[in-house]
């Protein structure tokens, strides 16, 4: 089926990710741009790793002290973008942040690797920092005291945003500039499709 036939963002999204992901040569399918805005608009965008999917939305784990976290905060508009070049697919999502549940925040805590539960606790995210030997004792530190037979709590600084998208923009590269493009938006509970000039 070509994909400007689907009806449904979220099924052509996942075969889009189905696919990014068994490509070889793309090495994070899930990485994604997030554009976030403070109160006032002035905007700021980095990469960061999709974590969780569903037809509720697009979830980042984060320091909720973080910029993008206190951005977020301010400012719960925002937007992603997917690019996966070895496919000539771009995805672009526009959406509203919400905060993911502690139940959720907890079970993907506890499901990362231990090193990356410590980290979660050694940094002050996109706080001043005076040296690297000053994270590097923070780690040491903490490694002294948790294991894998003693875990470390998730921080209550340390928790999920998830982007309720309003907005799904698909783009499929062709020749000459004449790119496939559709984009759905959301109306009430459906979401209505059109077609766009490239």
């Amino acid at each position: 089926m070509h994909f400007t036939e689907y009806s449904d963002p979220f099924e052509l999204f996942a075969h889009w990710l189905e696919k990014a992901k068994s490509t070889a040569s793309i090495a994070e399918p899930t990485a994604m741009s997030l554009a976030t805005a403070t109160k006032d608009g002035a905007p700021s965008v980095r990469i960061v790793l999709l974590k969780q999917f569903d037809t509720r939305g697009f979830t980042l784990y984060t320091n909720l002290e973080s910029r993008k976290s206190r951005e977020i905060k301010a400012n719960p508009n925002a937007a992603l973008c997917f690019y996966w070049m070895p496919l000539d697919k771009q995805v672009r999502v526009e959406g509203v942040f919400e905060a993911v549940s502690n139940e959720e925040a907890d079970a993907y805590y506890g499901s990362r690797p231990l090193l990356s539960r410590i980290g979660a606790w050694a940094s002050d995210q996109s706080r001043p920092l005076d040296s690297r030997e000053t994270l590097a004792r923070r780690v040491a530190d903490l490694r002294g005291k948790y294991t894998e037979k003693n875990p470390p709590p998730r921080p209550p600084h340390w928790s999920g945003w998830r982007l309720v998208p309003h907005t799904m923009e698909f783009w499929h590269q062709g020749d000459f500039r004449l790119h496939d493009r559709i984009v759905f938006k959301k109306n009430a509970s459906e979401w209505i499709k059109q077609r766009l000039y490239p």
